[in-house]
Order: structure tokens, then C-alpha cells, then sequence
């Protein structure tokens, strides 16, 4: 069992607290995905799970085992960095086997751990050129298949795609979707790129200034959001979110002043909110709708997205089931199903 379990972790830097206490189950085999904005913690607390950085208090198991003690090469991990750090003097067939050579493998055993790795990668016909020889792409899938031959119970990527141009992003995510098919083992992954967490995750731990805002698969939080940092982080294009007052009838937008938007909560009156929907809730069969006037439009192909303002300064972002009909300065009503709008409190939490 390579299941993980952290409790009330905590790390600090002298008086800086970066991780405030994290408490989170990691399931045998599963595929969890740290996201947030660039400093929130979640590098750090991947680099506390291999024992690269020490945990200030709080515990780390893995399996039935306190980890916060043990060296990091006895814990049962292996990491792929962000940068490939490959040894440009070696072929790639030494660079995956370093590390058992290192640890005094016996030479059949390192030749055969290299051959399956390089199998479950398609890296056979380049085993033996140089990193100098190869793409990015290729060089990123060495650095996977050194950890690879070390069959550890647990992966570590600390953003392992962020050198590589979008289309090899794409290509990359698939292969190791793949990877964790064929290899039926826990993989910790770190990212600030949310499509990346949406695409890879069966479980996505969402991250802000050294806490976790909520974890949960995909789906859940992009469905059913706690509050809106998670609301506002998970989804592309990003979910629209509009400054209200609750009234008798429902609630009355900033930026609408002259529509009372129905509300799917009760809310006392006068309260003050923030009310979400998101692009693709925009819907011509919705029971309500806001007047806006079209600024933008994307033409994406399979998909079109208008970028509209009503009275105030807010610009929404309503797909449009690929209307390619609409012009810019066009008159628009954005229909909706109440049902789908998510409202917010003061404190950015969720109200339902």
C-alpha cells in the first residue's frame, strides 16, 4: 500500500509560514493534482513529501509509516523536476540507469529496468543518443523513465510540462495519463495550469497562501464550488462573477441595476453578494436574461465566446453554441436558468 496521509503539516521559514497546516488522505493509486496560484504552497509541500524540504511540525505518513524522520532515498518516491537535469555527457540509456548504478544494482538487473521503461515510453530507438540530441518533449520523458526504473510507490511531478510549448503540453498530458494506466501507481502532481489539474486529476486539492481551499475530483469542484477562490480558479474560460444586493424578489447586480435577477437561495434581504454563472450556462432557452451589448467575439472553430457589458464595468464571457452570426456593438440578451447560478456571501463562501 503507497497511500499517504498528512496531518496538520506545517512549514515555516524563520517567521514566514508557508504551509499552515495541511490535513489530506492520498488513496493507494491515485492520481492527485496540487493546484494554485505561484506561491500558495503547493511546491513546497511536494518537496516535503520527499523529504526534500523538513516538515516543521505535523505528521507525514506513508502507508502505515511516519515519514517525517526518514532519509528521503528510503521513502519509497521518486521525483521528476520541472527541469529534466539530465547528464548531458551520458546517453539516455545511462541516464535512466544512473541511479540504480549508483545504488549498486547488479548491471542484468539495471539493463532490464531500462529496456521496460524505455518500452512504456517509446524511448527504444533513442537509448543511445545524448540529451543533446533530443527534443523537449523526449528529453522530459527520460527524466520520467529514470524515475521510472526505480519502482517507486509514489511519483512526484513539481510541474514537469512547463518548458515545453503548448501543443507538446497537450501531447505530454496524454502520455502520462497514460503512464498511470499502465503503471497503477500514486502520482502526486504539481501545477499552476488548471486544464492540466482538470485533465489528469482523479482528485485535485485546490491551494492559496499555505491552506487547502478544497479538494475533491474534478467535476465536484468545477460543479459544486466552496467559495470563490475555487469558483473563480477552476474553469476555462473562468466563471463570471457579479456584485449584487439581495432583495424580496431576488437579488439586484451592480452591473444590471435595472433587472432583478431571481435567486436559486434563499438570501436575506440586503444582503450583499456575489453572484456566479458560468459562459456555458449562457442558454437562448433560459427562463431569465440580462441586457448586455457585445465588445468581443473569438471565433474558435468548433466554439465561439462573446465578450458582452451591461450598464457597468464587468464583462462577461457567454458561449454562444457557436453563433458566428453575432457582430461587435450588437444588441445581446444573455438568457439563463436560475438553477445555475452559484451565490456567494461576504466572507466568499458559498451560500446554499
Amino acid at each position: 500500500m503507497s497511500g499517504l496521509k498528512l496531518r496538520n503539516v506545517k512549514k515555516s521559514f524563520g517567521s514566514v509560514h508557508v504551509i499552515k497546516g495541511v490535513d489530506l488522505d492520498i488513496e493507494d493509486k491515485q492520481f492527485v493534482v496540487f493546484v494554485g496560484p505561484s506561491g500558495c504552497g503547493k511546491s513546497t509541500l511536494l518537496r516535503m513529501i520527499a523529504g526534500l524540504e523538513q516538515i516543521s511540525s505535523g505528521d507525514l505518513f506513508i502507508g502505515d509509516k511516519r515519514m517525517n524522520d526518514v532519509d528521503p532515498a528510503q521513502r519509497g518516491i521518486a521525483m521528476v523536476f520541472q527541469s529534466y537535469a539530465l547528464y548531458p555527457h551520458m546517453t539516455v540509456r545511462e541516464n535512466m540507469g544512473f541511479a540504480l548504478r549508483f545504488a549498486g544494482a547488479p548491471k542484468e538487473e539495471i539493463a532490464t529496468r531500462v529496456a521496460e521503461a524505455a518500452r512504456i515510453l517509446e524511448l527504444g530507438a533513442l537509448l543511445d543518443r545524448k540529451p543533446g540530441q533530443l527534443s523537449g518533449g523526449q528529453r522530459q520523458r527520460v527524466a520520467i523513465g529514470r524515475a521510472i526504473v526505480r519502482h517507486p510507490d509514489v511519483f512526484l511531478f513539481d510541474e514537469p510540462l512547463s518548458n515545453l510549448d503548448a501543443e507538446l503540453r497537450v501531447h505530454m498530458r496524454i502520455e502520462i495519463a497514460r503512464l498511470h494506466k499502465e503503471l497503477n501507481t500514486t502520482i502526486i502532481y504539481v501545477t499552476h495550469d488548471q486544464v492540466e489539474a482538470m485533465t489528469l486529476a482523479d482528485k485535485i486539492v485546490v491551494l492559496r497562501d499555505g491552506v487547502i481551499e478544497q479538494a475533491g475530483s474534478p467535476l465536484d469542484l468545477y460543479d459544486d464550488p466552496d467559495n470563490l477562490f475555487v469558483a473563480g480558479f477552476i474553469g476555462s474560460p473562468k466563471m463570471n462573477l457579479l456584485a449584487g444586493t439581495a432583495e424580496a424578489g431576488g437579488i439586484r447586480l451592480a452591473d444590471f441595476p435595472e433587472q432583478l435577477v431571481p435567486s436559486p437561495v434563499a438570501v436575506p434581504a440586503g444582503t450583499a453578494v456575489t453572484v456566479g454563472i458560468r459562459p456555458e450556462h449562457f442558454d437562448p432557452t433560459g427562463s431569465a436574461a440580462l441586457e448586455t451589448t457585445v465588445e468581443i467575439i473569438e471565433h474558435l472553430g468548433g466554439e465561439t465566446y462573446a465578450y458582452a457589458r451591461g450598464a457597468g464595468s464587468s464583462l462577461l464571457t457567454l458561449a454562444t453554441d457557436n453563433n458566428r452570426t453575432l457582430k461587435t456593438g450588437e444588441r445581446y440578451q444573455a438568457r439563463f436558468n436560475p438553477a445555475s447560478l452559484l451565490v456567494f456571501g461576504q466572507d466568499g463562501k458559498r451560500l446554499r
